[in-house]
């Protein structure tokens, strides 16, 4: 299934066998009933009652005199501990301790049964108990009333040092919350005690709400309040130093006049009036530490026919509205869909019917959320009770006293993306798997498999790009929390005043801010990149280029790429990448080494030059080892090995495959300008000059696809000998290398066609400022050993015109052709013309 719940905690196994042992100490010293039928009535009675920030889980269960017992279990030591045993036959439904575990607040429901109300406060239904527990001692009673009260102790991110102030939050279904001072002194050695217990000072949060939630781990407090039938949410964040602030009002387009009352993650709800209270309705709240705010909503379902949840992003200011008809409506239903908060995604699902997995970092992709629906095993698996979510992935199922960490499985989203026919479920398999593997060679090495034997596989997204530059987004995406907003994570492109804030708030106003004023985005892209690269390019064909230490520094970059990249490599490769200059995919290495640095430092204030400089290293380096990786994926599945890289044989289909699969990385980077490993397109061309004909050959070659280097072409006049079919071969390619790479070439092949092409080079080249001079001598014919006056005259003035530069220039480098070369190449391809 696409989602495991991995237990963390387990009421029958981490504290029932205690309780057994606990028992058996008991029946040892003669205190114990030694019946199994009251364990037994233990268990039945035992129960979570809240899950605090440090993680501890408080529980409660009945001994066999009716008296209630509150346990603690550690979740850092793994050990049970008893709290506080209350010698009263009462129901509790919600209770909280202190950090210290000093302090023990709880509610709880006296019994209506004639003859069982409780004689401690005899008019009332509920009572709200403050107790001290180390030493056990006082009781002090906060609240006697007949509406439900529910506890929740703060707990202060400084923990380093007890607090002589603990705060206690106290939330009634009369809908007001109150925050209890509680000054406690320490005496006699480790005996705690609340100071003033007549008069604790009380301050009033929040009055008239219908909904609030608890974030335990942030230690924030949401809730709904209505003006004027407006759902309006509210946020208070309560700090160390005994302050809180308001920190934010969001309007919300729901109606909740008629909803009821209704509390998330203030401890289980178990009390008994439960029924009262909304069981339909779903509503939570979602944050994680990218700065994301969602607020997940469900409202009450008239029929289950049809099923309609909203998300509202308020990182992104926008929301959207899912509806989804159900299948096999006569089966068993859950009381309402399940949120849940995994961090980079929100999963909604109903057990037996459907499973939507959103991606709130980037919600305008709808093609990179799951949804799954009908007798899938990916939601069979899944728990039918109702799931409580918490903090940091944690989910808390009341009924079976289980806590689990909800984990996306790579397993079956690898499962997924193979076996799936849909191209938007491949799109959101890849990017959640990858996400779960962040930085996991060998997840990526599986996908890296199955794309080079499926690399045709998706019809609306170039599979391999979109791996590419997702894969190199999650390889930075740590580094810095803006990061989304800087790189692409996807090749799919569309598919009021701020206080200063620290950590959590300070993301979300930044993401408000982007959200605000981000036009354009702030993407990088390569098209800059992409600009200077055909500029220096066209300069280098002229024999223009700008300085020489503007070129050297772009080049300097490229080789601190491939440092990088190599000292993250330390394997052997078996293809022949980075393994020669390739001194165009290292111009484009380095620019856009250079262009990502200043967009980074443009974006990223207050991060050292350093450490951007090292992330955008890392970046590029990923980028093309993720190519690199690729191709020698196939390279090994085809069993390829270096006679492939000489031209003594024709292709097989296993080069054919694999020069398949680099013409689609070709494809892939091309559109998006990325760099290619050096070496890569001369590897590319020696395989599709043993894979094509001739006229393909040429006709890839001259589209582009096919990028002739200088490395490739020397190979390739070396290796093939000089029959018919190669020399046309042979001229065919020389003809389209550009003058610089051609005139060296022509010189390694000794035949009549490479000296014409010199002597015509050459020509032009001296012709070019020829300017006529009057001329005073006769023509030498003794110098001649042809009686052709034009051929004549024409050797003449080359002579007089190599002779006149060489006096003007005399350390100037010759190229090693002369008069008497032009003069034998002119005859031979005369000679040849005619026939003779």
């Amino acid at each position: 299934m696409a989602l495991r719940l991995v237990a963390d905690f387990d009421l029958g196994k981490d504290v029932l066998p205690w309780l057994r042992a606990q028992r058996a100490v008991s029946e040892a010293s003669g205190a114990g009933s030694g019946s199994a039928d009251v364990l037994e009535n233990d268990y039945e009675s035992l129960r979570v009652l809240n899950v605090e920030r440090n993680g501890n889980i408080i529980y409660t269960y009945k001994d066999d005199k009716g008296n209630v017992v509150f346990g603690l279990y550690d979740c850092q030591t793994r050990q049970n501990e008893l709290l506080y045993t209350f010698e009263k036959d009462l129901q509790v439904f919600s209770c909280s301790v202190n950090s210290e575990r000093t302090l023990l607040a709880a509610s709880l429901v006296q019994s209506t049964k004639e003859g069982k109300r409780n004689e401690l406060q005899p008019g009332s239904k509920c009572l709200t108990l403050l107790l001290e527990i180390h030493p056990v001692n006082n009781v002090k009673v906060l609240k006697a009333v007949d509406s439900y009260i529910w506890v929740q102790f703060l707990y202060p991110h400084v923990e380093s040092h007890p607090l002589p102030e603990n705060r206690l939050l106290l939330i009634s279904e009369e809908k007001y919350i109150e925050q209890f001072r509680i000054h406690v002194a320490q005496e006699d050695g480790n005996r705690v005690v609340i100071k003033n217990s007549g008069h604790l000072p009380r301050d009033r949060i929040a009055e008239d709400f219908v909904w609030a939630q608890w974030d335990m781990s942030e230690q924030r407090l949401y809730y709904i309040d209505l003006k004027k039938s407006r759902s309006i949410l509210k946020c208070i964040q309560f700090y160390a130093d005994e302050s809180y602030n308001l920190m934010f009002e969001v309007p919300l387009d729901i109606s909740l006049s008629n909803s009821g009352f209704k509390l998330v993650n203030f401890g289980c709800d178990y009390h008994e009036d439960r029924d009262k209270f909304s069981k339909h309705l779903t509503l939570c709240v979602f944050t994680n530490h990218t700065g994301s705010l969602c607020v997940c909503y469900s409202p009450k379902c008239a029929s289950w026919e049809q099923i309609t949840y909203s998300v509202f992003y308020i990182h992104k200011g926008h929301s959207k509205t899912f509806t989804t008809s159900l299948e096999n409506v006569g089966s068993h239903v859950t009381k309402g869909i399940t949120f849940l908060n995994l961090d980079y995604y929100v999963a909604v699902y109903l057990p037996g019917h459907f499973f939507h997995l959103l991606n709130v970092q980037h919600p305008d992709l709808i093609c990179h959320n799951l949804f799954l629906t009908g007798n899938n095993e990916m939601i069979d698996m899944l728990p039918h009770c109702p799931l409580q979510s918490l903090s940091g992935s944690l989910v808390l199922d009341c009924c079976s006293g289980k806590l689990y960490r909800a984990l996306l499985s790579q397993s079956s989203l690898l499962q997924l993306l193979q076996n799936t026919r849909l191209d938007c479920e491949k799109m959101a398999a890849l990017h959640c798997a990858l996400y779960c593997g962040q930085g996991a060679q060998f997840l990526e090495g599986q996908i890296i498999q199955w794309i080079s034997e499926n690399v045709s596989a998706c019809h609306s997204f170039d599979l391999i790009q979109e791996f590419i530059i997702a894969s190199s987004y999650w390889s930075v995406y740590s580094e810095t929390s803006n990061m989304d907003k800087l790189l692409p994570h996807s090749s799919v492109l569309t598919w009021n005043t701020v206080l200063s804030f620290k950590g959590y708030w300070e993301k979300l106003n930044s993401n408000l801010e982007y959200v605000k004023y981000a036009k354009p985005h702030f993407h990088y892209n390569n098209s800059v990149v992409r600009r200077e690269w055909h500029n220096l390019i066209s300069e280098e064909k002229t024999g223009k280029r700008r300085s020489t230490a503007y070129v050297r520094n772009i080049l300097d970059n490229a080789v601190k790429v491939i440092s990088n990249l190599e000292a993250r490599n330390l394997g052997p490769r078996l293809t022949p990448l980075l393994q020669e200059e390739d001194s165009h995919q290292r111009l484009l290495m380095g620019l856009m080494v250079s262009e990502l640095k200043d967009h980074f430092l443009r974006h990223l204030q207050g991060v050292e030059k350093k450490k951007i400089e090292q992330m955008v290293l890392d970046y590029i380096s990923k980028l093309l080892d993720l190519i690199c990786h690729i191709v020698e994926t196939s390279w090994r599945k085809h069993n390829l090995h270096s006679w492939v890289l000489h031209f003594n044989s024709r292709g097989s289909a296993a080069e054919f495959a694999v020069f398949h699969i680099m013409t689609r990385i070709l494809e892939a980077t091309n559109s998006l300008f990325l760099p290619l490993p050096p070496g890569f397109h001369t590897l590319h061309t020696i395989l599709g000059v043993h894979c094509l004909p001739l006229h393909n050959l040429l006709h890839c070659i001259d589209s582009g696809v096919l990028l002739l280097t200088e490395t490739a072409v020397i190979r390739l006049m070396k290796d093939l000998d000089n029959t018919e079919k190669n020399e046309k071969l042979k001229f065919s390619i020389i003809v389209r290398l550009p003058p610089l790479i051609g005139q060296k070439i022509c010189r390694l092949w000794d035949h009549p066609m490479s000296s014409n092409i010199i002597s015509r080079n050459h020509v032009t080249r001296l012709l070019q400022n020829y300017k006529k001079q009057p001329r005073n001598s006769m023509i030498d014919k003794s110098s001649f050993s042809v009686e052709f006056l034009p051929l004549n005259y024409f050797i003449e003035i080359l002579t007089d015109i190599e002779s006149s530069n060489q006096a003007l220039y005399p350390f100037e480098g010759r190229d090693n052709v002369d008069a008497e070369f032009v003069e034998e190449a002119a005859l031979k391809h005369t000679t040849m013309l005619l026939g003779l």
